[in-house]
């Protein structure tokens, strides 16, 4: 009982983290906003400025929304991998996904200098980098669920997922090489990854995602604990592990997915935060470690955003290059404490 009240307070915390930085993040950018029109701006009240309250409204609000859906998505995904694989080093993208999305992007960039004229243009349009990114995520979706079916070996899946990136990466390699710099230059700022490029209609459907992806991870909670005690216990326990392994990986698939399709790779996130939450939480029971790698994903991406925006400047940095900043110091520190991780 005292566990679980220590457990709720903390989840309680974090709620008031997420919401503190959501203001701090919708309080920082290029241009100056005092903080009343900030408030009035969110409330409908009137503001000294009304293009104060077309960026708050417009741009500020649905990057802060962005950030909290890919960061609490691709903690899900992460925290799902390393429960599956019982591998603490799993991440949301060892199934190949966001290699696939960068392979259709890559098709679609690089390969449309072959065909030319309106097909260029074409290739430049958001949702045409969305749909590309997309149908490269399912192409190796497919190809993974494919070989789940087959495999009986979960760490197979894994070898496969990783054989799958390798084998994009080499694609886009080849493109790249082959590739004008204008078109390769557009392909490198797509890998830099990007919040604040989407729309309240786009942040819209990528909610319908995240949605699908969480509910799917919420019904998994039961077998994902019985899974950490190893598959055959979890057989003797009544699992069906096929049908629970398929419904994580499409939970997955969903997720980071959908997340790399609006706003590029993003990586660390998925890898790390699981960790991240399990230093304060330390349990294994997903009924509490699901709503707190929510929140902390969501915290962290905010927290790598703030620090993208360089508060001050007038610059913004990648946000990829961020997550990566921070991110691999802790996969670092995760190596030299394995021996102290229970899987």
């Amino acid at each position: 009982m005292q566990h679980t009240a220590k457990y709720v307070s903390i989840l309680v915390i974090l709620v008031l983290v997420l919401f503190a930085l959501a203001l701090l993040n919708i309080s920082l950018g290029s241009v100056h906003i005092p903080a009343r029109d900030i408030f009035s701006s969110l409330f409908n009240a009137e503001v000294s400025k009304e293009t104060y309250r077309y960026i708050i409204l417009d741009y500020r609000l649905p990057k802060a929304f962005t950030a909290i859906i890919a960061g609490s998505g691709l903690g899900i995904s992460g925290l799902l991998m390393q429960t599956m694989f019982r591998n603490p080093l799993a991440g949301p993208y060892v199934l190949g996904l966001s290699s696939g999305a960068s392979l259709g992007v890559a098709i679609l960039i690089m390969g449309s200098t072959l065909i030319g004229g309106s097909f260029i243009a074409l290739a430049l349009s958001k949702w045409s980098l969305v749909i590309a990114s997309s149908i490269g995520s399912l192409i190796v979706l497919f190809a993974v669920v494919l070989a789940s079916v087959r495999l009986r070996d979960t760490m197979a899946i894994l070898i496969i997922g990783l054989m799958f990136a390798s084998l994009t990466g080499a694609l886009v390699s080849i493109l790249s090489y082959f590739s004008p710099a204008a078109q390769l230059q557009q392909y490198i700022f797509w890998s830099f990854g990007s919040l604040g490029d989407l729309s309240w209609a786009e942040v819209g459907i990528l909610s319908v995602f995240w949605f699908l992806g969480i509910s799917l991870a919420i019904f998994c909670i039961k077998n994902l604990n019985s899974l950490l005690l190893g598959e055959e216990y979890a057989r003797s326990l009544g699992v069906n592990i096929s049908q629970n392994r398929m419904l994580i990986i499409i939970a997955t698939s969903l997720l980071a997915g959908s997340i790399t399709a609006f706003c590029g790779p993003i990586a660390f996130i998925g890898l790390a935060v699981p960790h991240l939450i399990r230093q304060i939480l330390p349990i294994n029971n997903h009924l509490i470690l699901l709503p707190a790698v929510i929140l902390g994903g969501a915290i962290l991406m905010l927290i790598c955003d703030i620090v993208a925006q360089l508060p001050g400047m007038e610059f913004t940095l990648p946000i990829n290059a961020i997550t990566s900043l921070i991110g691999a110091p802790v996969v670092i520190w995760l190596l030299i404490r394995k021996q102290k991780f229970q899987f």
